[in-house]
């Protein structure tokens, strides 16, 4: 007889009150919430590192770490008298039951649009009903990585209608936005750099989200890009029998733009 995915979560919660427990891990009991949060995030990044390699097996494991860090996390509150997963489910459960009464209600949406909106209609209901004032941009944590939270933050404001219609207003705006920059950086002023270049920056964001495109993957590609290329570069220079440090800049130029000709042009590139 097989058993059942809530008995193998029960197994799980045993095996964490074990570990925390007398006579378990030293390492696993020493933790606290605080201690806990990069593995939390690491975890997290792990899985998205499973999902681009399109890795089944490698997204079973590193699913299953994400969720035993939220199983942790769960156990140090129920040792404090705090809440347990009992009380997550619940809460979680209830939740999602709420804002979905397109399924377990009697409400009709006609799309994934609409049934977005109201979504957010029913959160900012919740917010009011608990008598604080919500701002559509709440639900974006400070501690994303700044291209990432800077388009949550994009579409969190085009939700309510604070957004450009088309993507080449924002692309004009961008252009603005690059003037101000270029004039900041013909000066001294370094506070006024920094602002104005974070302001270019988020403004290319909305002029990548505007053209469908998701920014942080443009500039986790170009990243990728570079850390190829670069190696290459290392590697011409090696067989030269020099490195990229004793090089000249003419010669890391021509390696450089060697290393690019080599790549497999794309479609747009071709017959030029």
């Amino acid at each position: 007889m097989a058993i059942s995915a809530a008995a193998r979560f029960d197994a799980l919660l045993s095996l964490m009150a074990r570990l925390r427990g007398e006579g378990g891990c030293p390492w696993d009991r020493q933790q606290t919430r605080a201690s806990l949060k990069p593995y939390l995030i690491e975890e997290a990044y792990e899985v998205l590192h499973a999902i681009d390699e399109n890795d089944i097996d490698h997204l079973v494991e590193e699913l299953g770490d994400l969720l035993f860090q939220v199983v942790f996390h769960c156990q140090v509150a129920g040792e404090a008298g705090e809440f347990s997963m009992a009380d997550v489910l619940d809460r979680l459960t209830d939740k999602m039951t709420r804002r979905h009464p397109h399924v377990f209600g009697g409400h009709v949406v006609a799309d994934a649009g609409e049934a977005l909106a109201q979504w957010e209609r029913i959160k900012g209901d919740e917010a009011r009903r608990d008598g604080a004032p919500r701002s559509a941009l709440e639900g974006v944590p400070r501690s994303l990585p700044a291209l990432l939270r800077a388009q949550r933050l994009q579409v969190k404001a085009g939700r309510v209608g604070f957004d450009w219609t088309r993507w080449q207003d924002a692309w004009s705006k961008a252009g603005e936005e690059m003037v101000e920059l270029d004039q900041a950086l013909g000066g001294d002023d370094e506070e006024r750099v920094r602002d104005e270049l974070g302001d270019a920056l988020f403004s290319l964001v909305n002029v990548a989200r505007l053209r469908g495109v998701d920014a942080e993957e443009c500039l986790s590609h170009a990243a990728d890009k570079f850390t190829r290329r670069f190696k290459e570069v290392e590697s011409h220079m090696r067989a030269g029998g020099t490195t990229v440090s004793a090089a000249s800049a003419e010669e890391l130029d021509k390696a450089w733009e060697a290393v690019k000709a080599r790549e497999p042009r794309r479609p747009s590139e071709s017959g030029r």
